[in-house]
């Protein structure tokens, strides 16, 4: 390694644990980032309910100047209407131009990136889902304590375990709110059933949000203002991170700038790093490059770098995304109680329902939606206005959502590849996905075995709510340059190393050769804290 210092491109998930444990090793980084950022949460001392009678004006707020947060009315809705709050967290670089077909991408370019939106669940990959990467459980385990101790984890061994495996750095779960309290009760009334004839398992979920005090941020305070935006910081967001390195004195963290392509030497060196800050172009040195920028635009910056040099365009394949199922469902124990509003709002229960092939798993995040936006559900209900908001009242207590994830793997037909605009040198990123043949047949596999498993826990799903969600709102893409031990193509090695290009290195879901039902964010930290700790 030369003198010239890593340089790392993207402060989400994967960039700034990265970039944390390159620090704790003594390296000189800089940080490139376009670096949207988001305002500090209003009155941090005030519960959900406080806060909307304390806000001088609790509409704009919750639902934004321009009622921007209301989700449309139409036969392909969705059920999550991110807040105003959150919208920073998906502003658009307007260097940035793509074509998608059968695919609709959410791209970040906040600081922290999509998991300043992300809803804290830190699910470890097994053995099974790790079947097809070049490390198993095992070489990954202590990183994922070493993420569940830096962020802090909550969690705890039980039916689940064999699917999440238990690594140390675990807290406590948080308390539980009374509908997850009433659906894991029934659960362990007819565990053996559900085990045994419907393959279900059922347990808490792993979250990153604190039921301990650490370090200057408190423990979680039931407060209910999750989706919005945790007042506290109990829950974590990579921001977190982010701001803790700041100080650091061997980090340059520059954010304004658009990363567009690198140079490199005849020999596949990379020699310099080419951005966009406020319209002009800047050039860094490079001692060595790692793109954590997510999936897609690492993909583009890599591509983008071989067409400018050679003219060439490049097409990678492989991209994946988990495919989502929202199942709206109602405890019918809980029918005409009053809903708790004062817990944890993110999903506190999950799901596993085993398959045949543990990779064809199929994994299951339970929510209540005591303070979530109820419009999106109100006006799916099949009646009037009126009687729809009558209904809603009246089972608000015992309304969950189920997201449903279905694994996914690597296909030819479905790929990156760019397209010039314009007369300066730009391209357009073009995104092609194809379902995979057999994808109808799961879904319906698996509302048939979901809406099973929950009548068995007393509970209602009615099928016309249930919302098969596109291609792309999963937000977990991956396997463009896939880590394999094959030296193929365009792929990296166990530890991230770009084959085609000597010091460049992806931190990303990027490498992953495939990708389990389950949500990423967690083993995107490990694996990056890995990759730090054993390639550099």
């Amino acid at each position: 390694m030369n003198q010239d210092p890593v340089v790392v491109v993207g402060c989400g998930a994967s960039g700034v644990h990265f970039t944390s444990s390159l620090l704790d090793k003594g390296y000189q980084v800089v940080l490139l980032d376009v670096g949207h950022a988001g305002e500090q949460p209003p009155m941090p001392e005030s519960s959900f309910d406080e806060l909307k009678a304390r806000l001088d004006d609790p509409v704009q707020y919750f639902l934004g100047d321009n009622f921007e947060s209301m989700v449309a009315p139409d036969a392909d809705g969705e059920y999550y209407g991110f807040p105003p709050s959150k919208k920073y967290v998906f502003r658009r670089a307007p260097e940035l131009k793509l074509r998608s077909n059968g695919f609709s991408p959410l791209l970040s370019f906040a600081r922290g990136g999509l998991a300043q939106a992300w809803t804290g669940g830190c699910y470890p990959f097994s053995d099974d889902d790790l079947a097809e990467f070049p490390f198993g459980y095992r070489e990954l385990a202590p990183w994922y304590s070493t993420i569940a101790k830096r962020i802090g984890v909550s969690g705890t061994a039980d039916d689940l375990q064999q699917f999440l495996p238990v690594h140390d750095g675990l807290q406590q779960p948080v308390e539980l709110d009374e509908h997850s309290r009433c659906l894991l009760e029934c659960y362990d009334q007819n565990k053996a059933s559900l085990n045994q004839r419907y393959r279900c398992f059922l347990g808490r979920a792993r979250t990153a949000n604190l039921s301990a005090p650490m370090e200057d941020r408190s423990a979680c305070n039931h407060c209910g203002r999750c989706l919005w935006g945790c007042p506290t910081q109990s829950f974590y967001t990579p921001a977190i991170t982010l701001r803790k390195i700041l100080g650091h004195p061997n980090l340059r963290y520059l954010s304004g700038h658009y990363v567009t392509h690198f140079e490199y030497d005849d020999q596949g060196r990379v020699t310099q790093l080419v951005t966009r800050s406020r319209q002009e172009q800047a050039v860094f040195r490079v001692g060595a490059l790692v793109l954590a920028a997510g999936t897609l635009c690492s993909s583009k910056i890599y591509m983008d770098s071989i067409y400018q040099r050679t003219g060439q365009i490049p097409r990678l394949h492989g991209l994946m995304d988990n495919r989502q199922i929202m199942m709206p469902f109602v405890n019918r124990k809980l029918i005409g109680c009053v809903p708790d509003r004062s817990h944890y709002q993110y999903h506190q229960l999950a799901f596993a329902l085993a398959a045949d092939d543990p990779r064809d798993n199929i994994h299951a995040l339970v929510t209540t939606l005591s303070t979530a936006l109820v419009h999106p559900l109100v006006q799916r209900i099949p009646t009037s206005l009126r009687t729809a908001l009558r209904v809603f009242r009246n089972v608000r207590a015992g309304l969950g959502l189920l997201n449903v994830n279905l694994a996914d793997r690597r296909s030819e037909r479905n790929w990156l590849t760019l397209e010039p605009c314009g007369t300066d040198g730009q391209t357009r990123l073009v995104i092609q996905y194809v379902p995979h043949r057999d994808d109808r047949k799961r879904i319906t596999s698996a509302v048939r075995r979901v809406r099973k498993v929950l009548r068995k826990l007393k509970c209602i799903a009615p099928k016309r709510m249930t919302h098969i969600r596109p291609m792309g709102a999963g937000v977990h893409y991956a396997g463009t340059v896939p880590s394999i031990e094959e030296s193929a193509r365009p792929t990296t090695d166990s530890v991230g190393r770009c084959r085609d290009f000597e010091n460049l290195y992806f931190a990303d879901a990027t490498t992953f050769p495939s990708l389990p039902a389950k949500n990423l964010t967690f083993t995107l930290m490990a694996n990056a804290a890995r990759i730090a700790s054993l390639a550099f």
